[in-house]
């Protein structure tokens, strides 16, 4: 589907008539990492639109870090949503998904019916925060690494991408990622450009910082699912994210790592389908 300058890889489900939900799946995954919830909003009725987004799997990958400042990765939302024809969607993102969803409903609040964000802050609460708590900067300080050029790639695709696997399974419960998700996930990590385009996320957030001007807060309704054994993540930026929303509210999952989708999605899909339906 070609959407705001590129070609994005979208599963669909659902009947074409439901109401829209987009999916925003985070790193390092792809459409794939809502298999869990995709059956449910389709049975619901929903018509379900899942994006590779802008730089993974079978999406697109554009080269330079100006492909991947927020305010394209939010602008390929939008286009998704003209796509379908509709004026509004209803959006759902993880990890960075959760980070694009912010960031559309910031900016295009009039365009989003109710979003919904997985263990991810508002990015200004994050900027922020990260500056005053060495522990978080601490739990961060990949993303420093990530901002070198060209070592990460060589480093997580080592040994048929191990240190990724590795890195996946040590903020995860053991066996929650199964042999043959990590199948998918090194096929869509093998995929021509796909690890540093996917790195240019993390390099453009650093390097090519977003404004929040006017205003960072969110107007359309917002809801918060956080799990509070976040490996990367500390919960106390979820409350504060909340109050930068008009209509926000939190969830708390504990025990339940970053991974919440994964880890509990019966609670996930309930949450979301109660708060899709009100």
């Amino acid at each position: 589907m070609h959407v705001n300058g590129v070609n994005l890889h979208v599963v669909q489900a659902g009947p074409a008539d439901g109401p829209l939900v987009i999916l925003l799946h985070g790193f390092p995954e792809f459409w794939y990492g809502w298999h869990n919830q995709i059956p449910a909003l389709a049975h619901a009725g929903y018509c379900v639109w899942i994006p590779d987004q802008r730089g993974y799997n079978l999406s697109d990958k554009p080269h330079g870090l100006d492909a991947y400042k927020i305010d394209e990765l939010a602008a390929d939302v939008i286009g998704l949503v003209d796509a379908a024809g509709r004026q509004q969607a209803c959006v759902v993102g993880h990890d960075w998904g959760a980070a694009v969803t912010w960031r559309v409903a910031n900016r295009f609040p009039h365009r989003i019916a109710k979003a919904a964000v997985l263990n991810v802050p508002h990015p200004y609460v994050m900027g922020k925060y990260i500056r005053r708590s060495w522990r978080q900067m601490w739990r961060s300080n990949y993303i420093a690494y990530f901002q070198i050029p060209a070592l990460p790639e060589s480093m997580l695709g080592a040994d048929n991408w191990q240190p990724m696997v590795a890195a996946l399974k040590r903020t995860a419960p053991p066996g929650l990622f199964s042999d043959d998700d990590i199948i998918r996930y090194r096929s869509a990590w093998s995929q021509r450009g796909a690890m540093t385009a996917m790195l240019n996320w993390y390099r453009a957030f650093v390097q090519r910082p977003v404004s929040w001007s006017p205003s960072p807060r969110v107007k359309p309704p917002m809801m918060i699912i956080w799990g509070t054994a976040d490996a990367a993540l500390e919960a106390g930026m979820a409350p504060l994210s909340v109050e930068l929303c008009d209509n926000g509210r939190l969830h708390l999952l504990e025990g339940v790592s970053h991974w919440v989708q994964h880890q509990a999605p019966a609670e996930v899909n309930r949450l979301l389908l109660e708060y899709l339906a009100e």
